[in-house]
């Protein structure tokens, strides 16, 4: 996404430096996620129904949600509840645009590891490469979004965290999973994130053999997060979505049905 990391130069015009004297930028791309997307996130306060399934979203409303916005892009994907039939479905569209929703509620990923979802995807491009930030653009993904932890950080990470705290009031988020659906037929299911090393593309869906029909996908994230980052994540996680093909200059066109947070 062009423009993810620019414009977060703190006023002084230089970065706090680690003792070998380079810049600690590691963490630009997220803190402008995070200085976004963390006011909008208050924990699960009530338990669901089902001791099984600790939240569902099946689009009745956005109500739970908000825009999430970027900074040096204008174009901004779009967000719509359309009707399938007897039931509500998220529709996201995108041209040459970025932005994306996020849900205002978080959960213990230890106690509540798996996520259950169908989205289906009715236009993609497969121009870019997303191994690439020239190509570093989905359809339609689902963020799941961890929480830095200081009783779990190394002295090193705390410095890096607590330097980025005092520019901007908050700390940056721990790491990221995106999982996608790519227009490219790329073998890797684990994609290190063009823009930072503290976020990963889980490929889930290649191509266009399944395009224009819904798919479920059921994921463990705490078996994924291990198998990515090789360590174990922060409990506190948050979810949002997003469709963006800013970098393309392409189109995208995909519906979401539900997401499902599970034991």
């Amino acid at each position: 996404m062009k423009g993810r990391q620019e414009g977060l130069r703190p006023r002084t015009g230089r970065w706090p430096r680690r003792r070998d004297g380079r810049e600690i930028t590691t963490f630009l791309p997220l803190l402008l996620f995070w200085a976004v997307v963390m006011p909008l996130l208050a924990p699960v306060s009530s338990p669901a129904a089902d001791p099984v399934v600790l939240f569902r979203e099946d689009f009745a409303s956005l109500a739970r949600w908000e825009p999430l916005t970027f900074p040096k892009i204008k174009a901004h994907s779009t967000y719509t509840l359309v009707r399938e039939g007897e039931k509500s479905v998220l529709k996201a569209e995108s041209r040459a645009s970025a932005s994306g929703l996020v849900c205002r509620q978080t959960f213990n990923i230890y106690e509540y590891p798996r996520l259950r979802w169908r989205w289906k995807v009715t236009n993609l491009t497969d121009r870019g490469d997303p191994r690439e930030k020239e190509g570093d653009d989905y359809p339609i993904r689902i963020y799941v979004m961890f929480q830095y932890d200081p009783a779990r950080a190394t002295t090193g990470e705390r410095l890096v965290y607590n330097a980025t705290r005092l520019i901007y009031g908050k700390h940056p988020p721990h790491s990221t999973l995106n999982y996608v659906w790519t227009g490219r037929n790329i073998p890797e299911r684990f994609i290190v994130s063009p823009y930072t090393d503290k976020a990963r593309m889980v490929v889930l869906e290649r191509g266009r053999e399944r395009l224009g029909r819904w798919v479920e996908e059921s994921v463990n994230v705490l078996d994924d997060y291990r198998r990515a980052f090789g360590k174990e994540p922060p409990a506190l996680a948050g979810i949002a979505v997003m469709s963006d093909t800013d970098n393309t200059g392409a189109t995208a066109e995909a519906y979401v049905d539900f997401i499902e947070i599970r034991r």
